[in-house]
């Protein structure tokens, strides 16, 4: 409280209390602090607001109309203070979260519905979005992202998660437009240079332009191009699966393809890039209701680790 809405609140217990030694009593505070308020607190109103004799205290006309008037805003913020307070010792409230759409959904929904069953005080809000890097917006108290790239510097936190291994696949129908990507497609233990996958037909994201691999500690650009571009990893699954082109997309998402036969895996001389899964917030002093979320989140991250890995 600045001082004049501790002199107001002093006011207001004085006048319950009865008298300035049992205002002093249940405040704990010296009765000599509760006077020079007092008296302070009359000189800003500019009137008496309190007789007092050996006996007893009245109030002043001053002094009844200003308890009027501030006892029940005394009482409002005081609740107020009361609410923020839980709000920092228990987590409740909105939580806002934005996920990318293509991020093992149907693991993540467990993961929302058993935090949400823990924190039942918490209302759970996540939207989604398509594509790499979402507009960040303080609409959201967390943003997952996937990345490949290091992300754009901002004012914002980013907190490292976790790697997903990524490769290249194609269908057995798909018709190579190299005859030696082709027979070392066809070939067990032979392994592609990426520059050579620039020459073939791929099923892109949308807006995709280029691949990329690690080679040690060097990233490799390899451009790429394609008939189609696709937001949906599923779609691009699909696409990939009737012979529309080469596939890069994370091992978990293309593991029923392979298993089946649909897809395999083009062997190559350095490895693409890991995508990355980062969370974004506005500042390191985190709500509770923030902190145990992602608490929860990164405790059982182990269950996405066994599926992505």
């Amino acid at each position: 409280m600045n001082s004049n809405l501790e002199d107001l609140y002093i006011f207001s217990e004085v006048v319950e209390a009865g008298s300035l030694t049992a205002a002093a009593l249940k405040l704990n505070i010296p009765k000599s602090k509760i006077s020079r308020r007092l008296a302070a607190l009359e000189v800003q109103i500019g009137s008496s607001l309190l007789i007092r004799t050996t006996r007893k205290q009245r109030l002043t006309e001053s002094g009844a109309l200003l308890y009027q008037r501030s006892v029940e805003h005394l009482k409002a913020l005081a609740l107020v203070e009361e609410e923020v307070g839980s709000l920092i010792s228990k987590p409740r409230g909105q939580l806002r979260v934005l996920l990318p759409s293509e991020f093992l959904s149907r693991l993540i929904s467990e993961l929302i519905a058993e935090f949400s069953l823990l924190y039942p005080e918490i209302t759970l809000c996540c939207s989604h979005y398509p594509g790499v890097l979402p507009e960040l917006s303080e609409n959201y108290d967390l943003t997952f992202v996937l990345h490949e790239h290091d992300l754009p510097d901002s004012s914002w936190i980013a907190r490292s998660l976790m790697s997903i291994p990524q490769s290249i696949y194609v269908s057995n129908v798909y018709s190579f437009n190299n005859s030696n990507v082709r027979l070392c497609a066809s070939s067990v233990g032979q392994s592609l240079d990426p520059e050579t996958l620039g020459e073939e037909c791929c099923v892109l994201n949308t807006g995709e332009q280029q691949w990329l691999f690690r080679d040690h500690q060097k990233i490799q650009s390899v451009p790429v191009k394609g008939r189609v571009q696709l937001s949906s990893p599923e779609m691009r699954i699909e696409a990939a699966v009737r012979g529309l082109g080469l596939l890069k997309l994370p091992d978990y998402q293309c593991e029923a393809e392979v298993r089946r036969g649909a897809l395999k895996e083009l062997k190559l001389t350095i490895p693409p890039l890991a995508q990355e899964l980062s969370v974004l917030y506005q500042s390191r002093t985190l709500p509770v209701k923030v902190r145990v979320f992602l608490d929860y989140f990164q405790n059982h991250i182990g269950r996405l680790y066994s599926i992505v890995r």
